[in-house]
């Protein structure tokens, strides 16, 4: 399973992948986020990252239901590329890798954030269920609103900076 969650963002390669590299901040700026907290942080930005995000449904018109999900992740930071990877070491998705690659475009920044995954070790359903479901509906659902809202925070913090 993989999805690619991509946009151009118009805010500088630096301060949009210091504000993204901050997950510990995630919550105060999305609202689908529940918590980030660091069990082991280290001095380049990484460590052992504990999230949960709720993804929202709407069922009815009057009826809107946020899904929890959890997740634990290896994160590690490269400030040279710059590269932000998550690799799932606990929760549904343990075995996921995630990237978030930051590069220089016309007007900001393309950001582009792939998760790959084999699927829950579940045999035949497993792999079914990742393709299927907890990709495009799970992991695209709440990347695609990270993605999106975080690059409305930059945006607003950059202002005409570009």
């Amino acid at each position: 399973m993989e999805t690619v969650d991509e946009q151009i963002v118009r805010a500088p390669v630096e301060s949009l992948f210091e504000l993204v590299s901050k997950v510990e901040t995630w919550p105060s700026h999305l609202r689908h986020y529940r918590y980030v907290r660091f069990r082991d942080q280290r001095t380049d930005g990484g460590g052992l990252v504990e999230m949960s995000a709720y993804r929202p449904f709407q069922l009815a018109r009057t009826l809107r239901v946020n899904w929890p999900t959890w997740w634990l992740s290896e994160m590690s930071v490269d400030h040279e590329k710059p590269t932000i990877r998550f690799l799932h070491v606990g929760g549904i998705t343990k075995g996921m890798a995630v990237e978030w690659t930051f590069v220089r475009a016309p007007g900001g920044t393309h950001v582009r954030i792939v998760h790959v995954w084999d699927g829950p070790p579940v045999p035949i359903v497993g792999a079914w269920a990742a393709k299927l479901v907890i990709g495009p509906v799970f992991i695209h659902g709440i990347a695609s609103r990270t993605l999106a809202g975080l690059a409305a925070v930059a945006e607003r913090e950059a202002g005409t900076k570009l």
